[in-house]
């Protein structure tokens, strides 16, 4: 049975407000919880879970868990899903170590306003494809700790470290190649790639302007004459940047 006031709490979390007051965020649904339970169980502050899950997973359930058994009815009134599955966590904030701006060895992503908690979502699991451990994002770009960027993003938060952290904090740390992700810049294709820091700009506007400035090797993907499209989306131009870094450099 969960209480008004167990219902209250977590469902503030579902707002961004609560959960930095609190420090806790929400994963859901059996595949996320899970590998949480599997990889990191230290982090579960809570599990709300059904008598169906807790019986499937009892090898992985510490003895030590503040553990809620509930129905789906309930699990319904905490959830911010439409269809919600099988259990919720209450999870504290990552402690962070701090970045090792490690751009002689890899390469990986400066996120430049980044709104859409589904392109953040889809850009860490594919960070996590590619053996990308580390990301940077402006704090103006969403915050990992979105319910959608946690669920589009799978269990890819549980491995790759965002840092929020302006740009010029990062680029005093290091001397790499910075490349930015523009309509006008040169063929990705035909480029001799190295390590170093890729920009990736706002969905609507691109990179602003006094990043622009910042970029040394400015890239395009090119498209088909014939296409009508104007622009890919700021996921789906990190997939395509992301395979041909490492199919040159790491492959």
């Amino acid at each position: 049975m969960v209480s008004k006031s167990q219902i209250k709490d977590v469902k503030a979390l579902h707002l961004k407000k609560y959960r930095d007051e609190s420090r806790f965020f929400i994963a859901e649904g059996t595949k996320i919880v899970t590998e949480v339970l599997s990889t990191y169980p230290e982090i579960i502050h809570e599990l709300f879970a059904t008598k169906s899950f807790i019986e499937q997973n009892s090898k992985i359930l510490n003895s030590k868990l503040k553990l809620n058994i509930v129905t789906e009815q309930e699990l319904e009134r905490i959830s911010a899903q439409s269809n919600p599955n099988q259990v919720l966590a209450v999870c504290h904030f990552f402690s962070l170590a701090k970045p090792s701006f490690d751009f002689k060895n890899n390469f990986s992503f400066y996120l430049d306003d980044i709104r859409d908690p589904g392109n953040l979502g889809t850009i860490l699991r594919i960070a996590d494809w590619f053996g990308i451990n580390e990301i940077y994002a402006s704090e103006s770009s969403t915050e990992i700790y979105n319910q959608k960027v946690i669920q589009s993003a799978m269990g890819a938060f549980l491995r790759v470290r965002v840092h929020y952290i302006l740009l010029d904090e990062v680029l005093n740390n290091i001397q790499c190649p910075v490349y930015g992700a523009v309509l006008n810049g040169k063929n990705i294709y035909k480029e001799t790639l190295q390590n170093g820091l890729i920009i990736i700009g706002n969905e609507a506007n691109g990179i602003n302007k006094n990043n622009l400035s910042k970029i040394t090797h400015p890239l395009t993907i090119p498209a088909a004459t014939t296409n009508h499209t104007e622009s890919l989306n700021a996921a789906m131009a990190a997939s395509i940047i992301s395979a041909e870094f490492f199919r040159q450099l790491k492959s």
